[in-house]
């Protein structure tokens, strides 16, 4: 069973573009698909599918909260974005990198 989420921050693109560039360009272990858009407040909305929440607790604990402290200047911010589950039924396609 996959887990899935949005969640809707707010940064904005150069900040997330920031936080890109600090995880680099090798695919986080057990992710399946990261989509990013834009929300019509300027903020973003991220919806990521992983294999299981242990993984996308792996890949928080060991590369993104990193890159995301990096791209703030050393402290992300005080509180965690909230997270709203999605019940996944079927995934298609091919991801795009």
């Amino acid at each position: 069973m996959v887990y899935a989420f949005i969640q809707d921050v707010p940064l904005d693109h150069a900040r997330y573009q920031r936080v890109m560039e600090e995880l680099g360009p090798e695919p986080l272990a057990g992710q399946i698909l990261h989509l990013c858009t834009r929300r019509a407040d300027g903020g973003l909305r991220y919806i990521d599918v992983w294999e299981s929440k242990e993984a996308c607790t792996r890949a928080f604990d060991e590369r993104i909260h990193t890159a995301v402290d990096t791209a703030f200047g050393g402290t992300r911010p005080g509180v965690e974005p909230h997270v709203q589950l999605l019940d996944v039924l079927d995934i298609t396609g091919v991801a795009v990198s």
